[in-house]
C-alpha cells in the first residue's frame, strides 16, 4: 500500500479516543530525569500572554524519552520519506505531539494509556517493548490496529490509541514547510489569465483590439 497517497486522500476527522486503560502509571513521567525535547514555537506576532503561555509549554515535560522514542516509529510509519518529501521525523512531528499534549491536556491520558497498551500488546507477542522490536514485528502490530472498520474486537482500543495518533501526526507533518511543499500547495499568487480561448471568440464573431491584446492578454 502507498502510505503516503492514501494519507493525501484521507479527510481527518476529530475523533475522540477513549481510555485505552484505567490504571495509567504516571509516576515515572514525573520523576523521571530524563527529558524529551520540547516543540519549538515561533513567537512572532503573538500577544505577550501568547508568549508567556507558549514558554511555559515548552519548559514543562509530559512523555518520557522512552515514550517519545515510540511516538517518533509510530509517526515515521504512519509518514514515511519518499521521493517527494521527508517523513514525519524530518518535520519533528514528535515535538509536536510533546507539545499538543500540553496544550491539550484531554489527549494525555488517551496517548499515555495507548503507548502502554502497545508495549503491552508487544512484550505479550514478541517480549520486548514496541521501540525495541524489528520493523517487521512493528508493523504486524500496527497493521492490527491502523484500519478501524476492520479491526477486531480484542484491538478496538489500540485502533482508537493509533487512530488519535494518526490524526496528531497527520496534522503535525502537513502544517510544517515540509508538508506544505509535499502536497505542492503554492501560496497566494496572481492568475494569468490569456484572455478568452480561440474557438469562444469566434463563436460570438468577436476579436481583441490591438491596444487589448498588448495591455490586457500578453504577459
Amino acid at each position: 500500500m502507498d502510505r503516503r497517497k492514501s494519507l493525501k486522500a484521507l479527510l481527518v476527522s476529530g475523533a475522540s479516543a477513549a481510555v485505552i486503560l484505567e490504571a495509567c502509571d504516571n509516576k515515572n513521567a514525573a520523576t523521571t530525569g530524563k527529558k524529551a525535547a520540547a516543540t519549538s514555537v515561533d513567537d512572532a506576532d503573538r500577544m505577550a500572554e501568547e508568549k508567556v503561555y507558549n514558554k511555559k509549554l515548552q519548559e514543562e515535560v509530559f512523555f518520557t524519552l522512552e515514550e517519545m522514542a515510540t511516538i517518533t516509529i509510530l509517526a515515521d510509519i504512519i509518514i514515511p520519506k519518499d521521493e517527494v518529501s521527508g517523513n514525519a521525523s524530518d518535520a519533528k512531528v514528535a515535538d509536536f505531539v510533546e507539545f499538543i499534549v500540553k496544550d491539550k491536556p484531554e489527549h494525555q491520558t488517551p496517548m499515555r494509556g495507548g503507548l502502554r497498551w502497545l508495549d503491552l500488546q508487544s512484550l505479550e507477542r514478541f517480549e520486548k517493548p514496541f521501540a525495541r522490536l524489528s520493523e517487521n514485528q512493528q508493523l504486524q502490530i500496527v497493521d492490527d490496529i491502523a484500519y478501524p472498520l476492520k479491526v477486531k474486537p480484542e484491538f478496538k482500543q489500540g485502533a482508537a490509541f493509533f487512530s488519535l495518533m494518526r490524526n496528531l501526526t497527520i496534522t503535525g507533518f502537513y502544517t510544517t514547510q515540509i508538508g506544505v511543499n509535499d502536497i505542492g500547495y503554492m501560496g497566494n499568487k496572481p492568475n494569468q489569465w490569456n484572455g478568452v480561448p480561440d474557438d469562444v471568440l469566434k463563436q460570438y464573431d468577436i476579436a481583441y483590439t490591438e491596444k487589448e491584446l498588448k495591455e490586457c492578454i500578453s504577459f
